[in-house]
C-alpha cells in the first residue's frame, strides 16, 4: 500500500499550554477531565417526550461527531421518556433539569449518563442536595452544576448587582460545597454568560479555585454567524490556556451545526486530529478565477471525507504554487487553467472547468490509498482523468 502524507507534521506541534489538571468523571463511556481529550456536546431541540423524534436527532448528532447529548426535561412526559432514550441512544445522554427536583431522581433512575441541574431555577434546591447526592452516588451518576447568567440565584444578584464573573463562580462553588458536605465529588461545572469576556473571566477564576472538570459554553450566543464568533473567541482563549474539558457551542441553528463548529474549534487549536481542511486565499485583484466558488464546491464535494486532508484552493501565481505544494492536494489557478499538485508535485494542468472534479477525484483516490472506507455518497467519484 502506498504511504500517503496527510499534511500533518510528523511530530505534532506542542499545545499552546499544558492542560489544566482536573478530576476525571465518566459521562457514560466518555471520560471528562483528568487529561482526557476535550469532548463535544450538543442538545436536542425536539420535545423529549417524542421518543422517536428525539432518537432520530440524536442519531444525526452522533453521525456528525457529537460525543455527548443533552435532552430537556421540563415535564413529567419528558421524564417518562428518559429510560427509552437513555437505553437506545448511541452516545451518553444527559438530562437537563430545571425547576423540579423530582426530575433529577427520575433521570438517575432512568439510567441517564449524567444530570445537569441549574440551582438558580430550582426552588429549595439546597434542601435537596443530600438526597440528590445519595441517589447519584448510589447510581454512579455525575452531576453538572450549570450556572447561567440569566437564571442566577436572586441572593447573588442582590449581592453583586448583576451576573458578574464573581457571582457565577460563587454560585457554582457554593453548590459544589453542599455536595462535598455529603462526600459527593462526581461533579463538573459550567458558568455560562452571553458575553465572552465575562465568561472567560469566570472560567479563569474557576480554574484557579477548584479541581472539577469544566464544561465550556457561551449561553444564548445567538444566530449561527454571531454565535460561532463568540464561541470561537471564548473557547479559543480558554482552551489555549489549557482550560476546558468538554464544550457545547450554543447556536440559534440546528444542533448538528453546533457540533461542526465545536469540532472545528478543537481542530484549529490542535486539540483534535484535523479532518478535511480547505486552505484557500481570500481573493484579491490578482485572482484570475472565482476562488469563493471553487473553494465552496470543493468543500461541498468532499464533505464527510473520513481522512485528514489539507486541500489548497488558490487563485493566482503569487502564493498559489507555494501553498498548493505544501498541502496534500492543491490547485494554483490562472489564465483559465489550474495546476494540480499532489504531495508537492504537479501532476497535471486542467482547464478551469475541470478543477473541481479533478481535485475531488484526486482527494478520493488519496483517501482510498489509506484504506479508508468512503461514505456511500462519495463512492464512485474517483478521478476521471488518468494520472501519468
Amino acid at each position: 500500500m502506498t504511504t500517503v502524507s496527510l499534511g500533518m507534521p510528523e511530530v505534532p506541534p506542542p499545545p499552546l499550554a499544558e492542560r489544566r489538571q482536573s478530576r476525571q468523571i465518566m459521562v457514560g463511556s466518555v471520560p471528562v477531565g483528568g487529561g482526557a481529550p476535550v469532548s463535544v456536546q450538543s442538545m436536542t431541540t425536539t420535545v423529549t417526550a417524542d421518543v422517536n423524534a428525539t432518537l432520530q436527532q440524536i442519531a444525526e448528532l452522533t453521525a456528525s461527531g457529537c460525543q455527548i447529548v443533552r435532552v430537556a426535561v421540563p415535564s413529567a412526559d419528558d421524564a417518562e421518556a428518559l429510560p427509552a432514550i437513555a437505553k437506545k441512544s448511541q452516545i451518553p445522554v444527559i438530562a437537563d433539569i430545571h425547576f423540579q427536583p423530582k426530575y433529577v431522581f427520575a433521570a438517575i433512575d432512568a439510567g441517564c449518563a449524567a444530570v445537569r441541574v441549574n440551582p438558580g431555577n430550582i426552588k429549595q434546591f439546597d434542601d435537596k442536595v443530600a438526597e440528590i447526592a445519595r441517589a447519584a452516588n448510589d447510581a454512579g451518576t455525575p452531576i453538572r452544576i450549570g450556572v447561567n447568567a440569566g437564571s442566577l440565584d436572586k441572593r447573588l444578584l442582590e449581592k453583586y448587582g448583576k451576573a458578574t464573573a464573581e457571582a457565577l463562580v460563587e454560585s457554582a462553588l457554593w453548590e459544589c460545597s453542599l455536595f462535598e458536605e455529603h462526600g459527593f465529588r462526581d461533579i463538573k461545572i459550567s458558568v455560562k454568560h452571553h458575553d465572552p469576556v465575562v465568561m472567560i473571566r469566570a472560567y479563569r477564576q474557576l480554574a484557579q479555585q477548584c479541581e472539577y472538570p469544566l464544561h465550556l459554553g457561551v449561553t444564548e450566543a445567538g444566530p449561527a454567524f454571531q454565535g460561532t464568533i463568540k464561541s470561537a473567541t471564548a473557547f479559543g482563549a480558554l482552551l489555549a490556556e489549557g482550560i476546558g474539558d468538554t464544550i457545547r457551542v450554543s447556536l440559534s441553528a440546528p444542533p448538528v451545526e453546533e457540533v461542526k463548529v465545536g469540532i472545528g474549534i478543537l481542530e484549529s487549536l490542535g486539540l483534535r486530529e484535523r479532518g478535511l481542511e480547505i486552505v484557500s486565499c481570500p481573493s484579491c485583484g490578482r485572482a484570475q478565477v472565482d476562488v469563493y466558488k471553487l473553494a465552496e464546491e470543493v468543500h461541498a464535494g468532499l464533505d464527510g471525507l473520513p481522512v485528514p486532508l489539507r486541500v489548497a484552493v488558490m487563485g493566482c501565481v503569487v502564493n498559489g504554487p507555494g501553498e498548493a505544494r505544501e498541502a496534500d492536494l492543491g490547485v494554483a489557478s490562472g489564465n483559465g487553467k489550474g495546476q494540480i499538485f499532489v504531495r508537492g508535485e504537479v501532476i497535471k494542468t486542467v482547464p478551469e472547468s475541470q478543477i473541481v472534479e479533478t481535485l475531488i477525484g484526486e482527494a478520493l483516490r488519496i483517501a482510498e490509498e489509506t484504506g479508508a472506507e468512503l461514505p456511500e455518497e462519495l463512492r464512485g467519484l474517483g478521478p476521471t482523468v488518468e494520472v501519468h
